[in-house]
């Protein structure tokens, strides 16, 4: 058994567009809304969580209803299309939003930019479980951790395009005596990587035909089904399994309150807290991506080795102890002490690989295949619930009391996920080592 890196790099495009939208939607909206708009930063962090608001319901429901859709391109594929489509024309209505008003403010303007907003997020939600749910439906569960690390390296792709491009267009010396930035030409750039990868995707992927090869390989091994069949059609999670799931979806909501409040805030921070601006932010979460994709391979093999639960606790304790030094690194006043921040960033995003890589697949390991699209749902529903609260709560925090707080406040969460982990007790699948010649053949495209 061995893993098809080409079908996975494939299945992965539409995460690197979706991935590459939510770093631009996270670094830039803030930045628009504050500083065209100037809402306060309260409300700011309330536009900010609408998003996840929305994906509570719509990624359980797109989930569960793409687990039981049946078409000649696949279960996946229509809400993938769909989804894509209606986003890449709304994405560019934004900018155009955002630069009408600051030219010329009126009351249309900003309600006109909030509805295409609300109908961007619901167009994102169609398709994100069904992107997600692909992976786990043409890859055999001991696999799932490695396919798990080759769709999270391309979502980083995706990170570390946006970064760069982003990057190059605005640089402090480009925006810093600007009244106004138009962001325009970002939101066609990422609307236009999002058609090109999704294209490619319905061009090259095969999903019904892989599909039906992986429920093959399923069934040749009853013993990694850890459902109860309560009739011939319907399963359920005996109840230590169950257990574990929810302290395991615990876990999720706790690591993204820390991660989602840095990813959401510290534009901000570094504006307001030390003087820098979305250059520098931008170049502090590249490293970030950089060190996450090198590590999201390796993330996967450690697994293969140690087991998902003890690489995901390694990821969320160094997670904890990276976010109390970038506290001290940003409060000391120093400038000498910012590239320190670029090694610390780096750590990030190597302990985000060991977190992400393994935690989808140790959800969707406890359930059964035809309900792989269901417990996608469940777990993106756990992280959402996070980024609901987070951003708010964060952004209430920094108003009201510093912006001192923010990295507190992510190692908090961070070291409390890493305590959550601890009762989670399945989903600790491994695939066994390749030996003599047949360790070469997993380096097959």
């Amino acid at each position: 058994m061995k893993l098809n890196y080409r079908r996975t790099l494939l299945s992965g495009l539409a995460f690197l567009a979706i991935t590459a939208f939510w770093q631009m939607y996270d670094n830039v909206l803030p930045l628009i809304l504050g500083n065209t708009f100037h809402l306060s930063e309260s409300v700011t962090g309330a536009i900010m969580a609408s998003d996840n608001i929305l994906a509570l319901f719509l990624l359980p429901l797109f989930g569960k209803i793409s687990d039981k859709t049946n078409t000649g391109i696949g279960k996946r594929m229509p809400y993938i299309l769909f989804g894509t489509g209606i986003a890449v024309i709304l994405t560019n209505l934004l900018p155009f939003f955002d630069n009408s008003y600051a030219s010329s403010p009126s009351q249309f303007k900003f309600i006109s930019f909030t509805i295409t907003l609300g109908l961007l997020l619901v167009a994102m939600s169609v398709f994100r479980s069904p992107s997600v749910a692909l992976m786990p439906d043409i890859t055999p569960k001991p696999l799932r951790s490695r396919g798990n690390a080759i769709i999270n390296l391309m979502g980083a792709l995706g990170g570390i395009i946006y970064l760069i491009f982003s990057a190059l267009m605005y640089p402090e010396s480009k925006t810093k005596a600007l009244d106004h930035v138009n962001y325009q030409p970002l939101f066609v750039f990422i609307s236009a990587l999002m058609f090109i990868a999704v294209g490619i995707m319905f061009l090259t992927v095969r999903e019904p035909k892989w599909s039906k090869e992986n429920e093959k390989i399923e069934k040749e091994h009853p013993e990694w089904d850890l459902t109860e069949k309560t009739d011939g059609k319907h399963s359920k999670l005996p109840r230590p399994v169950l257990r574990s799931m929810l302290f395991l979806l615990a876990s999720v909501a706790l690591w993204y309150f820390a991660y989602n409040a840095l990813t959401t805030w510290f534009t901000t921070y570094c504006s307001t807290l030390m003087n820098k601006n979305l250059g520098f932010a931008s170049t502090c979460f590249l490293v970030t991506n950089i060190g996450a994709i090198i590590c999201f391979i390796p993330a996967g093999i450690l697994a293969s080795k140690i087991g998902r639960k003890k690489t995901i606790q390694i990821g969320t304790f160094s997670f904890g102890l990276c976010f109390v030094f970038a506290y001290f690194i940003t409060t000391s006043g120093h400038d000498s002490a910012l590239f320190t921040m670029y090694i610390d960033f780096f750590i990030v995003g190597a302990a985000w690989a060991l977190i992400n890589v393994n935690s989808l697949p140790m959800c969707v390991e406890m359930c059964s295949g035809a309900d792989t699209g269901k417990f996608t749902g469940y777990y993106y529903t756990a992280s959402m619930s996070a980024q609901v609260v987070t951003p708010v709560l964060a952004g209430a925090l920094l108003k009201h009391v510093s912006y001192k707080v923010l990295f507190p406040y992510a190692a908090l969460f961070a070291f409390l996920s890493f305590c959550t982990m601890y009762f989670v007790k399945h989903g600790d699948n491994r695939a066994e080592p390749a030996k003599g010649l047949s360790a070469f053949e997993e380096m097959d495209i």
